[in-house]
C-alpha cells in the first residue's frame, strides 16, 4: 500500500522528491501518513477535496484482499 500511495502522489505535484509516506501498523489496520511539500498540499487535495478522496478510495479498493482497514492520512 504504501508503494502505491507513493507512486500516485509522486504523479500529482510538481516535486516528486519531497513526498514521504509513513506506514503504521495497529490492532485496527494501517495507517498511511503522506508529506509533500507545502506548494504541493493543493494538488493532493484538490477541489473541494476530490483528489484526496479519489487517493483514499483507490488505497482501500486495494487493500480489499487483505482484510484489514488502511487511512490515508494527508499532512
Amino acid at each position: 500500500m504504501k508503494a502505491l500511495l507513493e507512486v500516485i502522489a509522486r504523479a500529482l505535484v510538481d516535486h516528486p522528491d519531497d513526498v514521504v509516506v509513513t506506514e503504521q501498523e495497529n490492532e485496527e489496520g494501517i495507517l498511511l501518513t503522506l508529506k509533500v511539500n507545502p506548494d504541493d498540499c493543493g494538488k493532493v487535495i484538490g477541489k473541494q477535496g476530490r483528489t484526496a478522496r479519489s487517493i483514499r478510495s483507490v488505497i482501500r479498493a486495494a487493500a480489499s484482499g487483505d482484510d484489514r482497514k488502511v487511512v490515508v492520512e494527508i499532512e
